[in-house]
């Protein structure tokens, strides 16, 4: 069997698509199975909305209905993958060659509300025709299965539920204690990194200055901090965890952990519990720090310092930056919806989505409990351990073969709404991992 794998939005930059089409072809090519990777390295960068945008997604419409399918013929593929819900017009060329898609999740229809409602209008038309059309649809887990079955009406025997591996990492090395951060010290890692800004309570941003050097590493112990890995789109729910921590430094005073924000995060600014969280008074010398985009080694600097991370999404399709923290010994608290305890099981602390109060109550337990944060630590390791990226590759190959049974069986689809033809002036994604209405840069066209 030969695979086409389109890797474009791969070459997007970072981010959790990313590193799922990467490790899965590393795996595919453990396994032996013959794959033609294939992307769009003319794309430019994302637009971030206007006229860029559209010139985007018109390159994006040129590269699924016209690029993408001559590749395939030219290679004479079997079947080809697209890691998000897209797939092209049939024609005489391809006549034969059959098509899976990926789900990640149905976030724009289970949360309309964090989304722009044109993009959630378009998301939830095209991607449910991608699927329906599709020879077989992969699924990154249990519950986006059952919504993509239940919501979408998309038949049991063309879905294939391929879980996750740990990340970036092998779980053999997971298993064997090859991630595994450093033992904590008092004096852990300094929270340093290029462009980083800091909010102290009831301050606002103190940027730092155009042009300044990055800041030196401290000699000196960090303070104890909480992190949290992402973007500040509505879906990732930031104000509840801002508000937890203004409540934790209320009533833990000296004691309260410093908060750590790494990715694409902005001010405090938007949401009034995150303007009154900034602005609460507090003699608590904790205080907010904003570390922009670090790379992999400043990532895994932050995590090894940490004293857990924390995930306050109200929605995800498996959640990769808890497995790879649960994979580095770092404990993690996570909201309680249904991707989340599917992935960490009862390796993390949950709390409701959106109770800031109950946040609170579950980092100011954890900060004072070294035993339970270290049993969460073992039980996290054990939890990432289990998941592998070569069962998620032997999943995608049944999924690969159920696809050119059924495409033999039943012929070339009929032709789907074109997936990439977004809402007028959303400038969402042609091929949107989460393209919230606040969507990070790597997200944007």
């Amino acid at each position: 069997m030969k695979v086409l794998l389109d890797t474009s939005y791969a070459l997007r930059g970072a981010s959790g698509t990313a590193t799922y089409v990467e490790r899965l072809r590393a795996a595919l090519d453990e396994l032996n199975v013959d794959v033609v990777a294939v992307g769009d390295e003319g794309r430019p960068a994302p637009g971030g909305g206007g006229w860029r945008s559209a010139r985007n997604l018109l390159r994006d419409r040129w590269w699924l209905d016209s690029a993408l399918p001559r590749l395939a013929a030219q290679h004479r593929v079997d079947v080809v993958h697209h890691p998000l819900p897209a797939v092209f017009r049939p024609r005489r060329s391809t006549a034969g060659i059959a098509q899976v898609i990926t789900v990640h999740d149905l976030a724009f229809e289970l949360l309309p509300e964090a989304f722009d409602p044109r993009f959630a209008r378009w998301a939830s038309r095209t991607h449910r025709a991608a699927a329906l059309r599709a020879d077989a649809v992969v699924t990154v887990s249990r519950s986006t299965a059952r919504d993509v079955r239940e919501r979408w009406g998309v038949p049991v025997d063309r879905i294939v539920v391929a879980p996750h591996g740990p990340g970036q990492w092998r779980a053999r090395d997971v298993r064997h204690g090859a991630t595994m951060r450093p033992a904590p010290t008092a004096s852990a890692a300094p929270i340093t990194a290029p462009r980083t800004s800091n909010t102290t309570a009831g301050l606002g941003a103190l940027p730092a200055p155009p042009g300044a050097a990055p800041p030196a590493a401290s000699s000196t112990p960090a303070r104890p901090y909480l992190l949290y890995v992402g973007d500040d789109e509505p879906r990732k729910d930031l104000p509840t965890l801002r508000a937890a921590h203004a409540l934790l430094r209320e009533r833990l005073g000296d004691a309260a952990p410093d908060l750590v924000l790494a990715g694409h995060v902005r001010a405090p600014e938007r949401d009034a519990r995150e303007r009154a969280a900034a602005a609460a008074p507090s003699g608590s010398p904790a205080r907010e720090r904003r570390v922009e985009a670090p790379d992999r080694e400043a990532l895994l600097a932050l995590m090894d310092g940490a004293l857990a991370l924390v995930h306050p999404a109200l929605h995800e399709g498996v959640g990769l930056t808890p497995l790879e923290a649960m994979a580095r010994g770092l404990p993690v608290v996570a909201a309680a919806s249904p991707g989340l305890t599917e992935t960490c099981g009862d390796a993390a602390e949950y709390f409701p989505p959106r109770d800031a109060e109950a946040l609170a109550r579950v980092l100011g337990t954890l900060a004072g409990d070294p035993r339970r944060l270290e049993a969460l630590a073992v039980a996290g390791r054990r939890v990432a351990g289990a998941r592998s990226w070569t069962i998620a590759a032997r999943r995608h190959v049944e999924a690969y073969t159920l696809a050119v049974e059924h495409a033999r069986r039943n012929g070339p689809p009929a032709p789907p709404t074109r997936p990439q033809d977004g809402p007028e002036g959303t400038g969402g994604d042609a091929h949107p991992e989460h393209p919230a209405e606040s969507a990070p840069p790597s997200a944007r066209p």
